[in-house]
């Protein structure tokens, strides 16, 4: 079997973490072979050489002639990546999704497509995440808990049992979100805040307990 060309769009800090992900998940390119980045920003070609990665243009320039039709965003910002996740979509390219094998996930979990599982991320049981998700380094999930679209869970974080996440929410570094609580759509969690409330729609909110900046 041919390997399918993809690309990731994005390529920063995460989009290169995202090829670390691409290559150990799949080593020998039995399912893909990685055909470049796309990124409106040109990366620094000392690090591409240095990772043997090309870069392949800008996206609107890309999507005039793709060479790949399988995709993965790797842009942290949720609103940035729904955008792009819309343009690479209508253009007739597909998402892909990547976990590292170091993960764990358990019997009972659902990933929706273009999610991106890194190391040593870990799920437990009854979970369900919806498309385009990020888990990041060390983060976990627990049981029962509903993610949806476009979210981006950083290092280390912890969710636990029976919590609902809505769409485009971004948890920060070393946070905490406990048992039962729902984080509402657009919301964002700061870098080792507690959540101990439900946290309103398109809320930043910080601190131990997390409480609405300003």
């Amino acid at each position: 079997m041919t390997a399918t060309p993809i690309v990731i769009v994005g390529a920063g800090g995460f989009g290169r973490e995202v090829l670390d992900v691409l290559r150990v998940a799949d080593p020998g390119e039995g399912i893909w072979k990685f055909a470049g980045f796309v990124a409106d920003d040109e990366p620094d070609p000392r690090i591409l050489q240095r990772i043997g990665a090309v870069w392949l243009g800008m996206v609107e320039a890309y999507l005039a002639d793709p060479m790949a039709i399988d995709f993965v965003v790797g842009v942290g910002d949720p609103q940035t990546r729904r955008m792009l996740t819309q343009r690479l979509v209508a253009a007739g390219l597909h998402p892909a999704t990547l976990i590292h094998p170091s993960a764990t996930i358990g019997a009972d979990v659902e990933i929706g497509e273009g999610s991106v599982i890194c190391s040593h991320v870990s799920i437990t049981t009854n979970v369900r995440l919806g498309a385009h998700v990020h888990l990041n380094l060390n983060s976990t999930v627990g049981h029962d808990t509903r993610i949806g679209d476009y979210v981006t869970i950083n290092p280390l974080t912890a969710v636990s049992g029976d919590v609902t996440i809505e769409d485009e929410v971004m948890l920060g570094t070393n946070s905490a979100v406990l048992q039962g609580l729902t984080i509402e759509a657009g919301a964002i969690v700061g870098a080792g805040a507690v959540v101990v409330n439900r946290v309103a729609a398109n809320t930043t909110v910080v601190g131990v307990p997390a409480k609405p900046l300003g």
